[in-house]
């Protein structure tokens, strides 16, 4: 949440910073905002609302070679121009942009600001006003940015500017994520890679608690005691396409169609030469020394964790549990004796996810991170990593992300059962590849999916998603994909539930998508249908082929039982991306969400 980016170099910076800003915005779009510094004279632009707001008011005759940019996502403040970043000091001569939460900020104003009148109603502000403090008090730029940092505590990236040094950017980082772009003649800082890819594909990681100190011709990272730390830059592997919409109107209808494609990539990263499915043998061994799994994850990668559940319990036969982030690190519950530690974070920036992870390896257990991102914190914090090589993945609501969990997932799975022995009666490569194109043809579908979402969810103020097993799971994801872009009130349900308390809220019209994908409980979820129906609900039934009957709605193509998750919810990311458009709202940045949630 939030973005963050700089320049220093020879060339005007302004539209360098609102390029990066652009990239970054699904990280965070209640407001933005840019400093440029020329002739150490500082021009603040700031202005509630998208990019395109803050681009309408940057003053284009004023030249600058150095400048630090921000687009927020609202955590102290309300979302407005007087919130938004950069925060200045009292004076004026320091600018600052901040992405995370400092956690003891109200202590720092009590102790040492009292006598500073403020105007924002952040905690960013209070780092800004303790370094002129300090540097009132007799200390250098560098010293008093220094000793800021030590009293902090929370997460943070930050980006400083000091008008009296237009040669310099002071950078630092802790838990919140922050890279430095290498350039030739210039530097430039990003919270994530694509949003300098414009300039440069060199990057430098930086490690919690470090400092940073940046000009056009030189990188200095420094430790908070002043060590200075040597570190390789890396190439960012992304090509510049891969994050434009192309003839796209919006990412997320773009990364729906991009599956099919993930499923192949994935295929194709997880094959030895022989066509079998490997997996790291550390990672295997891991597995197989594990006397219980536990998954830890949030949204959407939660929903992806609980269909893992059932590969690994079923294929590989160790017991699995599954754990929302957020509510794990703060209510741990009795481990097994030998546990190991599966994190599922499509960024591999979770907050919740991370805070979990530094306990359990204080700990002493081993973990895993499936993630999206290579060179992610919670990638480089754990034991092990597994990619999903889904591409970068742009709008809020998370599509081919979801699905590249689900299959890497599986392969875990099926890797982990083999290595014990344990027969596996279907050829996963080839049922993959089967999910593959059955996801061409949905794709292929819209315009029928478009006719779902305007017959079922047109005017309605809630929807209700039904299934049974590995339906129920997906049915979760469907609700929450309906929620967050149309703003439906959704809910997903285990059908056999319904009868004890839920069928209590349907209404005439009240629209239940019901799945039918498992043969085991087929009659069962239809059962469901009909009660729902009696109380005058809205049915629509979305069945695998081998299982339909002519009142169903749509009918998937027919895959192993096991994947169904893998496409029936297409249908669902379809039909929730058509009811946001059908009802105005912006479906790659719904409000009040952002992409990468690197708060807890």
């Amino acid at each position: 949440m939030c973005g963050i980016v700089g320049y220093i170099g020879n060339n005007d910076s302004k539209e360098i910073l609102l390029k990066g800003l652009e990239k970054l915005e699904y990280r965070g779009y209640d407001s933005a905002g840019i400093a440029v510094m020329n002739e150490n004279v500082v021009h603040v632009f700031k202005e509630k609302g998208r990019i395109a707001d803050l681009r309408s008011i940057v003053d284009e005759t004023v030249s600058a070679n150095i400048g630090i940019g921000h687009t927020r996502w609202a955590t102290h403040g309300a979302p407005s121009k007087s919130n938004a970043h950069p925060h200045q000091s009292a004076s004026g001569r320091f600018t600052i942009v901040h992405n995370g939460v400092i956690e003891n900020y109200d202590i720092l104003k009590r102790e040492y600001l009292m006598d500073v009148p403020l105007k924002s109603d952040t905690d960013t502000e209070i780092i800004v006003q303790l370094i002129e403090l300090f540097v009132n008090d007799g200390l250098n730029t560098e010293e008093a940015f220094r000793k800021t940092l030590t009293l902090l505590e929370g997460s943070y990236a930050l980006a400083l500017l000091d008008k009296q040094n237009n040669e310099t950017i002071y950078v630092a980082k802790n838990k919140s994520p922050l890279l430095v772009g290498l350039g030739d003649g210039f530097n430039v800082v990003a919270s994530d890679a694509m949003a300098m890819l414009q300039v440069t594909n060199r990057f430098v990681e930086l490690m919690d608690k470090e400092m940073v100190i940046v000009t056009k011709n030189k990188v200095t990272i420094q430790k908070l005691n002043g060590d200075v730390v040597t570190r390789d830059p890396f190439i960012a592997e992304l090509d510049a396409s891969d994050i434009e919409k192309g003839t796209y109107p919006y990412y997320m209808l773009k990364e729906i169609d991009e599956q099919p494609l993930v499923i192949r990539k994935i295929i194709q990263n997880y094959q030895d030469k022989q066509g079998s499915l490997t997996i790291d043998q550390n990672i295997i061994d891991a597995m197989n020394d594990a006397d219980r799994i536990y998954i830890i994850a949030a949204g959407t990668s939660y929903h992806a964790g609980l269909i893992g559940k059932q590969y690994i319990e079923k294929l590989a036969k160790i017991p699995v549990e599954v754990h929302i982030a957020s509510e794990f690190g703060y209510n741990m519950p009795m481990l097994s004796d030998k546990p190991l530690f599966i994190f599922i974070s499509q960024s591999g920036e979770t907050a919740d996810s991370r805070a979990v992870l530094v306990e359990i390896k204080k700990m002493g257990y081993k973990a895993l991170t499936i993630t999206n991102v290579p060179g992610s914190t919670l990638s480089r914090e754990a034991d092990y990593t597994l990619l999903l090589y889904a591409g970068p993945e742009i709008a809020v609501a998370s599509t081919k992300a979801y699905t590249a969990q689900i299959a890497v997932l599986a392969i875990l799975a099926e890797v982990t059962a083999k290595s014990r022995g344990i027969k596996i009666d279907f050829d996963l490569v080839h049922e993959l590849g089967i999910v593959a194109n059955a996801m061409e043809i949905l794709c292929d579908e819209k315009d029928e999916f478009e006719e779902i979402a305007r017959e079922y969810l047109a005017t309605t103020r809630n929807c209700f998603f039904i299934g049974r097993g590995i339906d129920f799971y997906v049915g979760l994801e469907g609700a929450l994909k309906l929620k967050e872009i149309s703003y439906i009130q959704a809910e997903g349900f285990a059908g056999g539930e319904l009868k004890h308390g839920t069928i209590a809220l349907i209404e005439n019209g009240t629209p239940v998508i019901a799945l039918a994908t498992q043969g085991k409980v087929n009659l069962s979820i239809r059962g469901n249908v009909k009660e729902v129906v009696a109380r005058g609900a809205n049915p629509c039934i979305i069945s695998m082929k081998g299982l339909e009957t002519e009142e169903d709605r749509f009918v998937v193509p027919e895959v192993h039982e096991l994947l169904t998750p893998l496409i029936s919810v297409i249908p669902l990311q379809f039909i929730a991306y058509y009811a946001a458009l059908h009802r105005g709202c912006d479906v790659d940045k719904p409000r009040n969400l952002a992409k990468s949630v690197t708060v807890e």
